[in-house]
Order: C-alpha cells, then sequence, then structure tokens
C-alpha cells in the first residue's frame, strides 16, 4: 500500500507537487515559493529571471535537433487557496499542507491542496528538469496572486517572455481543452455606523453557526447549485428579525472571492427565555429545510444556536442599518445569472456574495462578478450597485476588473493538441470556453499574438477543502504535455 506521494508515477511531477505542498504559499504569500523556482532554476544552470511582481521565467534549450521549433511557454501560477474547516487549526503562512492517497485520489488533511495550480507547476518543474525529453525551446513562466487578482499575470510585459506559443496548466477536467474564459470584476460595499452598546438584562447572546456547506470554485462550481452560506445565514436573520425582533450584533461568512461561501456566523440577541426557546425551534426548522431544499446538492448542512455567557454588554449594529444590510443582501442576485445561448451547458454570467464581514463599527459584502460578455459583466455589476444604493450604503465600489479570453477555433496550436490528443487516445477531446477566469486573457493583452490553449489533470472541488487531484489524470496529463512539446 502507498503511503506517500512520493511513490506516485510519474515520480518527477509527484517529486515536484509534494515539495510544493511543504512550502506556504497563499496568495500573498508568495515569497518562499518564488525563492524555491528562482532557485531551482538556476541550480539547473538555466537562465532564470524575475519581474518586479515576483513572477518567474525559466528558459530551457531546445533538445538536439528541435533547436528551429518555436518557443512553447508553459505557464502555472504559484499561490493557492487557503481554505480550512472550522475544527482545524491552521496557519497557511506557516504550515505544511498535509496530503494523503484515498483511493484515487490525492487529498489534504482539513484544508485545501494546492493543487490548483501546484500540479501545474510541478509539472513545469518537472519538464525542466528532465533529461528524457525532446522539445524545442521552452519557458516556464511562474506568474504570482493569481487567486486574489491575477496580480502576476497583470504585470507580464513582453521581453520578460518570448514564446508565441502558450500552454496554459490551470484547467482542471482530464480531457478538455480550454479556448476561452470569462473576465471578472469586483463589487465591494460598505456599511458605516457607529456600534451601539446594549446592556445585557433578560436578553441572551446568541452565536448562530452555519457549518457544512461543500463551498466550491465560484467559476468551475457555479453551476452545480450549491448553497451559499451568506444568502442562507441571513435568509434565516431576517425571519428571526421578523418574528422574535432579534438584533445582530456580527456576522462573518465567506473568506476569499473566489470561494463559494461554506459557512457562516452570527452573534444575535434575544429578549427573553421565551423568545429564546422559540427561535431554537426556529433553527431546527430551517435546518431540516435547507437540507430539503439542498437534497442531492449539499451533504449535511448544520445550523445550531448556542447560547453566549460572561458578558455584560453587547455592541450591536443599529437597527436601520440591520434592516437596510439584510433586505439588500436578501434581495441581491447570486449564482447562474445566464447561461451561454450557443454553447450548451456553459455558464455566460454569474455572481458570487463571496463575503460578509463587520468590524468595528462597520461591515463589508465582497462580490466577484464574471462574464464571458463585457456588457453582461457591466449589468450584474450595475444591479449590485443599484440594490445597495437604495439600501443606502456608504461605500459602493467597482473595480478591479481583468478581461476574459476570447475563443480562437483556428488556433494551430489546438489543431496539434487534438491531434496527439487523439493518437494517444482514440478519441477527440473536448474543446470547450470556460467560465472561472484565467491567466490567458490577461498575458495576450500585453503580450499579443500568443496561441494559447489551457489544459491539465482532474482537480475536483478546489477552494475548497474538499479539493482532490485524480492519481490517473496525473500520469495522463504528463503524457500529453510531453508528447504536445515533441509535436510542435
Amino acid at each position: 500500500m502507498m503511503s506517500s506521494i512520493l511513490d506516485l508515477k510519474p515520480a518527477l511531477v509527484w517529486k515536484h507537487f509534494h515539495a510544493l505542498t511543504q512550502i506556504p504559499r497563499p496568495s500573498g504569500h508568495c515569497e518562499q515559493v518564488t525563492e524555491y523556482i528562482e532557485t531551482f532554476g538556476k541550480n539547473l544552470g538555466l537562465a532564470t529571471s524575475r519581474d518586479s511582481s515576483n513572477n518567474i521565467c525559466i528558459r530551457k534549450p531546445a533538445t538536439p535537433g528541435y533547436e528551429k521549433k518555436p518557443t512553447v511557454i508553459l505557464q502555472s501560477h504559484v499561490d493557492m487557496v487557503p481554505q480550512a474547516n472550522s475544527d482545524i487549526r491552521f496557519d497557511f503562512t506557516k504550515d505544511a499542507i498535509r496530503p494523503y492517497i484515498d483511493g484515487e485520489w490525492v487529498k489534504a488533511e482539513g484544508t485545501t491542496l494546492g493543487a490548483d495550480n501546484g500540479v501545474g507547476v510541478a509539472a513545469t518543474l518537472a519538464v525542466l528538469e528532465a533529461t528524457d525529453l525532446q522539445h524545442g525551446p521552452l519557458e516556464g513562466l511562474f506568474t504570482t496572486d493569481e487567486e486574489t487578482g491575477m496580480y502576476g499575470a497583470l504585470a507580464v510585459r513582453p521581453g520578460f517572455i518570448n514564446g508565441k506559443i502558450m500552454l496554459n496548466l490551470d484547467s482542471e477536467l482530464d480531457g478538455e481543452l480550454y479556448i476561452g474564459c470569462a473576465g471578472g470584476e469586483d463589487v465591494n460595499i460598505t456599511f458605516r455606523y457607529d456600534n451601539e452598546t446594549f446592556v445585557l438584562d433578560e436578553n441572551i447572546v446568541v452565536k448562530v453557526s452555519l457549518t457544512g456547506l461543500k463551498g466550491g470554485h465560484s467559476g468551475v462550481d457555479i453551476h452545480l447549485g450549491r448553497a451559499n452560506a451568506n444568502r442562507l445565514m441571513f435568509r434565516f436573520l431576517k425571519d428571526a428579525m421578523q418574528t422574535y425582533d432579534i438584533r445582530l450584533a456580527s456576522i462573518e461568512g465567506g473568506s476569499l472571492r473566489n470561494a463559494i461561501p461554506r459557512e457562516a456566523f452570527a452573534t444575535i440577541l434575544v429578549d427573553g427565555e421565551e423568545k429564546y426557546g422559540r427561535l431554537l425551534t426556529m433553527v431546527d426548522d430551517y435546518r431540516e429545510l435547507f437540507n430539503k431544499e439542498f437534497d442531492g446538492i449539499e451533504n449535511k448542512i448544520e445550523l445550531k444556536a448556542e447560547r453566549q455567557t460572561g458578558s455584560k454588554e453587547l455592541k450591536i449594529i443599529p437597527a436601520d442599518v440591520q434592516r437596510k444590510l439584510t433586505h439588500a443582501i436578501v434581495g441581491c442576485p447570486n449564482g447562474v445569472i445566464n447561461m451561454f445561448a450557443k454553447i450548451p451547458d456553459t455558464v455566460e454570467t454569474s455572481v458570487n456574495m463571496a463575503i460578509v464581514k463587520s468590524g468595528d463599527n462597520l461591515t463589508e459584502i465582497k462580490f466577484l462578478a464574471r462574464s464571458s460578455s463585457e456588457s453582461r459583466k457591466k449589468a450584474i455589476c450595475s444591479r449590485i450597485e443599484s440594490v445597495f444604493t437604495n439600501a443606502c450604503a456608504d461605500t459602493i465600489e467597482v473595480g478591479g476588473a481583468y478581461p476574459g479570453w476570447n475563443p480562437n477555433p483556428d488556433s494551430q496550436i489546438l489543431k496539434i493538441m487534438e491531434k496527439v490528443f487523439e493518437t494517444q487516445r482514440g478519441y477527440k477531446p473536448k474543446v470547450e470556453v470556460m467560465h472561472a477566469g484565467l491567466e490567458c486573457g490577461i498575458i495576450l493583452d500585453s503580450v499579443p499574438g500568443l496561441d494559447t490553449v489551457s489544459f491539465g489533470p482532474t482537480i475536483r472541488f478546489p477552494h475548497s477543502p474538499d479539493e482532490r487531484l485524480e492519481i490517473a489524470s496525473v500520469g495522463k496529463f504528463w503524457d500529453f504535455l510531453t508528447a504536445i512539446l515533441k509535436a510542435v
């Protein structure tokens, strides 16, 4: 029985993937991993460059006889999404991921695995190190902070990379080739106020916890109809406010803009034992209701209320702000907005109500809108803006836009890849447009003329602690990648 991912094949890919799991690399903290990759390139004696955003480019010469082949860029991002189950103590800036083998999959203990996009980085490092491959000139492009805003890709400039063909290794379904993706834009809302201090008497402080949701990638998984913890929590809170006059002290739901929120927690104030008892019954009813509504989509949604003790007073959100905030969140769009008319089963436009979090005298709400249509992306951002304008939010900021990647069905590298794939597998690959954001469109904006396709092994449930990497697909991915490099 295999006890370690280091026992898996292809050994060179898994060696580098294991090394990456031991290096803390959440978005915004890429220093250690970029230093590791830069040192790796230099130790191999390969030309290695770093730019002002800590992107790394490593150049490997062609193998003998392939010197006249066009230069191919292998592109992947080094950062990962830091998500952990609430019962796990884990510091993504210090702790190593704990990968393990579970049947046909590699998973992590209680956290995201970082296969998105660690497996792409590992494959590129393996290509750069391997001495038994045949290929033309290569450039390994490793970008930073993709998950929080694609900041590394935005900094790439002509001259930092010189190739005319780019293989993006950040897709997540074996057997599929991607030639386009949606663009994205952020919407940030802030309510500002002076917290009211409430002296406790007969009132009871209650913590409401909503947990157990699957969450997932807000681009890859949005079409699955999974529950959004923020939406469900405020649906419950609205009823509790109207029925039992509860007051809201704090709210915390979601942690990353591009992850469907899996958990939400609210601290509320209930007036007396009688209402508290009835509230507990309401919690039970909503737990049963949520599980019934999401039967077959979610596993087991947990909603519970726990009495809090020890405090003599509580800071609460003013009643008028509480009302406006709640109605706006309940009424705001979330999830799939439009499907492509001409591309079956493909999301065109969506929005993720990613984060709702209160602090001292403010509450913030953060959305990520995605669309392959620039006009529809703007329209959904405008719709959110209108909802919160009517709710008298103090600030509404729309920004952080990144471009989509327009499909090129006449791509020459696509034709080569289709031919290689069919030769290897005996059937044609699927050619798709992805709803999730990829760095291809951004890099193409800065370096026009790149012929680009994205592909990768099978990763399930990225951006959540359920993330898993299919072992067999990694071998297929490696065989396909190395055959493409030979065939270009």
